[in-house]
């Protein structure tokens, strides 16, 4: 019987002083269990908040606690229902035992409990019932023991994190996330009540189940806790009117697929400490969900937000619902290779600057091209003719961009992508032209790390979610940086978006797959994608009417007003493109020096390598275009026309055999060709 074992132990703790030795000598051979026990892997934002918490291998749910982490307010009720001289005994209560056994010998048996916590601790570390003698008498071996090696808060640290509340819940932390989906830094007095009860019977008082029997041990909780004096009668009643809860909440689920990267990366930390800002990931998980309310539902969206001058990530959405299947949610949206479409094209210009090729009032050509088979289009399939850098990159048109891209060798733009911190991969391993529109893989991460630099004066700090902060690279001048920026910032918000002003770039992939909107302001950066996880086309998907939206909705959870972008550098040269250096008024690439002018003389006909049978005309009919009149024209090198004011020349019959034709305009510029007569 239970209460004979309470008379034995109290009479050997009568004995105490003639049998001390014996007993220091039986506590010291104590074997004690283990104190280290597997605990829930937790991911935290840079406030300590909890992002994702990961159950044992066991599927309990048990996080870590210490007496620092709970409200004072609790741990008092805790002590006084349950181990009122906990920080005077050495781990056995002796008046608790006396009146323990006094009232067992009264009554033939147990009505009260003389457990101190440290004899709790020493059942939870066993896993052993309180039904047996043996188990108690074992209990009060190993709680003087742990006495001997712990201290006072490291054995109150053990109960916080190993009681059970209920169902696979062990310890405070995991119970008050449970049941009131909070840490148990501030409890109300209900609640502390609460949880002081469930630990005595964790599964006939589980809220869920058995409502009324939670209810009824919390009362008596709050009844106890006023004779005790640690509340008074209005706090009391206060309580008893405040309902306990009747179902289970989900354990914190933020930022799943970063926290998924970060256990995978480093499998055997405790905690992961990241620099996300719980606050903002909330706001923006419900963003993107809402964002796709009432669309396609295999239709997907990641966002990731970021200090552009620290590189920390503050916001990682890698998918609107971490578990729907149909949406592939499980797949890390950020981290996914897809085509920019054309958000690479501030880049190119931002080299281009760089390279001396164009200011942002440089004129280029808007008008059917090719690039040595390459025949890009714009994507209204219009041309414009001749626009300003500038209008070129606020318009997004595609044969400006490809021209730059070409006088700056793509090799160049991959190049620029890779300082920034990026990985590109190219189909087939070497670049091409079509690089500039989209004829790459990145990441939504990547593109963000691109624009993260082009905000920063040009220097791109390497994004980081957890550890410490990587120097930054050299990606463009600070000038060059500014005035892609400035003329981003030229952009109207999209409609119905807030009116701020961002510096911000729209892009639409190949086939409709991808719709992408990447800004900054003056402190941060930000990139939304959608699409299809699987890369099937969405058809009627652009950047601008899906994704910019968006952005401009994510930088409003981020903060009521944009930071202001930073003033022009001192080396920024602006003026109108009539104020330009010559060589900068109209664009011409690096091949172009020893090119002839776009509005040199061509020859028309015939061309060169062409092969002519006159037919007994005696005439050959030249037809030129461009230039300045008068035109002279040159036969092997003689000449056999001079003064010439029409676009037409008829010239003497040559001889069969090759001739070599050249053309001067009234500016020594000339057009040639290489022909044969038969």
């Amino acid at each position: 019987m239970i209460w004979r074992a309470l008379i034995l132990v109290t009479a050997l703790l009568w004995a105490g002083a003639g049998l001390r030795d014996s007993a220091d000598r039986w506590i010291d051979a104590t074997t004690l269990p283990p104190t280290l026990v597997a605990q829930s892997v937790e991911i935290r934002d840079r406030n300590g908040q909890l992002l994702r918490a990961y159950p044992v291998e066991d599927g309990r749910w048990r996080l870590g606690a210490t007496p620092a982490q709970v409200d004072p307010a609790y741990l008092a009720m805790l002590l006084a229902y349950e181990d009122k001289r906990f920080y005077r005994h050495a781990g056995v209560d002796t008046l608790a035992m006396i009146r323990a056994t006094a009232q067992a010998v009264w009554h033939g048996r147990v009505t009260s409990g003389g457990s101190t916590l440290t004899m709790q601790v020493a059942r939870l570390l066993e896993n052993s019932g309180t039904g047996a003698w043996r188990g108690k008498l074992r209990q009060i071996r190993l709680a003087l023991a742990l006495e001997r090696l712990l201290g006072k808060d490291d054995i109150l640290s053990l109960y916080l994190t190993r009681a059970p509340f209920g169902g696979n819940i062990e310890g405070i932390r995991a119970a008050t996330l449970a049941w009131f989906g909070k840490e148990p830094n501030r409890l109300t007095p209900a609640q502390a009540a609460l949880l002081v009860a469930l630990p005595q019977s964790p599964e006939a008082r589980r809220p869920d189940r058995a409502h009324q029997s939670a209810t009824k041990a919390r009362d008596r909780v709050l009844a106890r806790m006023v004779r005790a004096g640690v509340l008074d009668d209005a706090s009391a009643e206060a309580a008893l009117s405040e309902p306990v809860p009747t179902t289970r909440r989900a354990f914190p689920m933020q930022a799943p697929h970063l926290g998924d990267a970060l256990v995978q990366a480093d499998p055997g930390a405790q905690a992961h400490d990241t620099t996300l800002d719980a606050t903002l990931q909330s706001a923006l998980e419900q963003l993107a969900r809402s964002a796709l309310h009432g669309r396609p539902d295999r239709l997907s969206i990641a966002m990731l937000v970021a200090d552009h001058r620290t590189g920390e990530v503050l916001a990682h959405v890698g998918s609107p619902d971490y578990t729907a299947d149909r949406r592939q949610g499980f797949v890390d949206m950020t981290q996914a290779l897809r085509s920019p479409g054309s958000t690479l094209k501030p880049l190119i210009y931002a080299l281009g600057f760089d390279q001396g090729l164009a200011h942002p009032q440089t004129l280029m050509p808007d008008r059917p091209m090719g690039f040595g088979g390459y025949a890009p289009q714009n994507f209204d399939g219009q041309f414009r003719g001749e626009v300003t850098v500038e209008q070129a990159l606020q318009l997004s048109l595609n044969i400006p961009a490809v021209a730059m891209t070409q006088a700056l060798g793509p090799a160049r733009l991959v190049a620029a992508m890779q300082r920034a911190g990026t990985q590109p991969v190219i189909p087939g391993g070497r670049p091409g032209l079509a690089v500039a529109l989209g004829g790459v893989g990145l990441s939504l991460h990547d593109l963000v790390q691109i624009y993260a630099g082009l905000a920063n004066g040009g220097q791109a700090v390497p994004l980081r979610s957890h550890g410490s902060a990587v120097a930054a690279r050299s990606l463009t001048s600070a000038r060059a940086a500014w005035s892609v920026g400035h003329i981003l910032a030229g952009l109207a918000p999209p409609k119905g978006a807030a009116q701020m002003r961002l510096a911000y770039k729209t892009g639409t992939s190949y086939g409709h797959r991808d719709a992408w909107a990447v800004g900054f302001d003056g402190r941060h950066v930000a990139g939304v994608w959608m699409g299809r996880a699987d890369g099937t086309p969405v058809p009627g998907a652009f950047g601008g009417d899906l994704a910019a939206p968006v952005l401009f909705q994510a930088f409003a959870r981020l903060k009521s007003r944009p930071d202001p972008l930073p003033p022009p550098p001192r080396d920024a040269l602006l003026v109108s493109n009539d104020r330009l250096p010559p060589n900068l008024q109209r664009f011409r690439s690096r091949d172009a020096v020893f090119a002839p002018a776009q509005n040199a003389p061509k020859l028309a006909f015939p061309p060169d390598g062409a092969r002519l049978d006159l037919n007994g005309s005696g005439v050959l009919t030249l037809k030129l275009r461009d230039g300045v009149a008068p035109f002279t024209v040159l036969a092997n090198g003689a000449p056999v026309a001079t003064g010439q004011h029409r676009r037409e020349i008829t010239l003497p019959t040559p001889s069969a055999g090759y001739l070599a034709l050249s053309v001067i305009d009234a500016q020594g510029r000339a057009a040639r060709a290489q022909i044969r007569i038969d």
